[in-house]
């Protein structure tokens, strides 16, 4: 193999997070997930809302229960508690899901133009997120943020 020379080692460099936001497809999947995920917490405030009006009602009439009806209640109120926990993990893993479902094809559209551009002009693209790249020399650096932005548009 030839030594690549400087001029031809060019590195382009992007923010992966500011492509993604800058689409229109981003602001559509993140609006449908916020919706989402307003409509699960609405339905966990209703379930704790529900659970905290009968343990309250528990606690007012314990005094007077006999025993095997508390011990039933308790069971009750346990089991509710046990039912919205449940709810609220499967809840948030079904908003992650549907995230990730949202914006896989999102992504593969920027990957797919993250390749075409640096098969055409670039030996590598970093992304520069995350402080990950906290340097790059502007002699064989460019930022390629407004390339990838226009591509995937």
């Amino acid at each position: 193999m030839l030594p690549i020379s400087a001029q031809q080692m060019r590195i382009g460099y992007f923010s992966y997070d500011a492509v993604l936001k800058a689409t229109p497809e981003y602001v559509s999947a993140k609006a449908s997930i916020e919706n989402l995920k307003k409509q699960y917490d609405s339905e966990i405030q209703f379930a704790e809302k529900d659970f905290n009006e009968k343990y309250e009602n528990f606690i007012e009439n314990l005094s007077g229960m006999a025993s095997a009806i508390r011990e039933k209640r308790q069971s009750e109120l346990q089991s509710i508690l046990e039912r919205n926990i449940a709810f609220k993990k499967e809840s948030e893993r079904l908003l992650a899901k549907a995230e990730e479902e949202a914006l896989t094809p999102l992504r593969n559209k920027l990957d797919n133009a993250i390749k075409a551009l640096g098969s055409d002009n670039y030996v590598v693209i970093l992304n520069t997120d995350n402080n990950a790249v906290p340097y790059i020399n502007p002699m064989i650096g460019e930022d390629v943020t407004e390339i990838l932005i226009d591509k995937i548009r």
